[in-house]
């Protein structure tokens, strides 16, 4: 089954991401995870609506104004606001509360999200989750 994607049916877009953010985080179910912070990596992939098309015969992407795009700054602050607020059982639960406030910007058309655990097995790099949401 071959489907085209709805980005590339709807508009133009962008990539915004913010690679390899590394915050302490309570995460976990066990025990053990209650007690102490564990190391967490956070990738985030944004599609974000784009409206350098309406500027094409200038030969521009559109004025340089921060208040036309994503602020990456602000999704890099909720994210360690959503960490730093409390115990969180599960890396699913997190990335889908990071991909919720990720697509509470309208102009965002959908996100993928990976956590991962840094820590977890002294023979692995990491163990995570990815997941990737839509904007309605």
């Amino acid at each position: 089954m071959n489907q085209t994607s709805p980005i590339r049916e709807s508009r133009l877009f962008r990539r915004m991401f913010v690679r390899d953010l590394v915050l302490d985080a309570s995460i976990g179910v066990y025990a053990h995870e209650h007690q102490s912070l564990q190391r967490i990596r956070i990738n985030l992939d944004l599609a974000v609506a784009d409206d350098g098309g309406a500027h094409r015969s200038h030969c521009m992407a559109g004025p340089d104004d921060l208040a036309r795009v994503v602020d990456y700054e602000a999704i890099v602050v909720r994210a360690r606001e959503i960490v730093k607020s409390g115990h969180v059982q599960l890396v699913e639960t997190l990335a889908e509360r990071l991909a919720r406030t990720c697509l509470d910007d309208a102009r965002v058309l959908n996100v993928r999200v990976r956590v991962e655990k840094l820590d977890v097995f002294v023979d692995a790099a990491s163990t995570g989750v990815e997941i990737e949401r839509w904007n309605s």
